[in-house]
């Protein structure tokens, strides 16, 4: 299956991808991995990417592109794959329909995890990581430590980092709405959007999500 997971900051994207993409047997792409590869290869496109991150901008959709094309194709994603973070806006949805039919294939799905704005506030906003070890975290509702404050793991101070207070987490939403969202309609268009609900546990989310697809598959046979 050639699968594009949607949806905004904090629904579990790249935890339901991971899970997805080896109940399905394909590759999981996403726009972090595809970066990190890049730059620590140091390929041409890895290098441009790299240029203008250090300089504190944004790396133009035609870099993007390029990487996702290259993963694309590998010979692991040849019968298929499931993109996470990519695309990101409506152009880099177009590109991506002119690649696969330059391939002569096709999506088969999109899947939008669902998940209302205050529950992505609550899941990030609360989120607190370990000074020590940035691997140790914790989350004050949802998995508290032992000890307000104080990592179970190594004992060292848990703090909020500055990309999951409330303020920023309401711009990262902002842009999700205005940047990305809008694919769901072109995507809706192609009749391709599959919607689940992304609340309660990760397991039960991801069998939501194989149910949904396997109907979807289904359902266009």
């Amino acid at each position: 299956m050639r699968i594009v997971l949607v949806g905004p900051p904090g629904a579990g994207k790249g935890t339901q991808a991971a899970y997805l993409a080896k109940n399905l047997s394909i590759p999981h792409i996403s726009t972090g991995d595809l970066f990190r590869a890049n730059i620590s290869q140091g390929t041409e496109l890895g290098k441009q990417a790299k240029a203008y991150m250090d300089a504190g901008n944004l790396v133009p959709d035609e870099v993007t592109i390029g990487m996702a094309k290259d993963r694309m194709s590998q010979s692991d994603a040849v019968n298929g794959f499931l993109l996470d973070g990519f695309p990101r806006n409506v152009g880099q949805a177009e590109a991506l329909d002119e690649m696969l039919q330059s391939e002569g294939v096709t999506l088969d799905a999109v899947l939008d995890l669902e998940v209302p704005e205050d529950e992505v506030v609550k899941r990030i906003a609360g989120r607190r990581v370990c000074r020590n070890d940035s691997a140790h975290v914790f989350h004050v509702t949802y998995t508290p430590p032992q000890a307000e404050g104080v990592c179970d793991e190594c004992g060292g101070e848990l703090y909020q980092r500055d990309d999951d207070s409330e303020e920023t987490v309401r711009k990262r939403l902002e842009v999700y709405h205005t940047q990305t969202e809008p694919i769901i309609d072109y995507y809706k268009a192609q009749g391709l959007v599959v919607t689940i609900s992304a609340l309660g546990k990760v397991a039960d989310v991801t069998a939501r999500a194989m149910e949904a697809l396997q109907k979807d598959k289904a359902a266009q046979a």
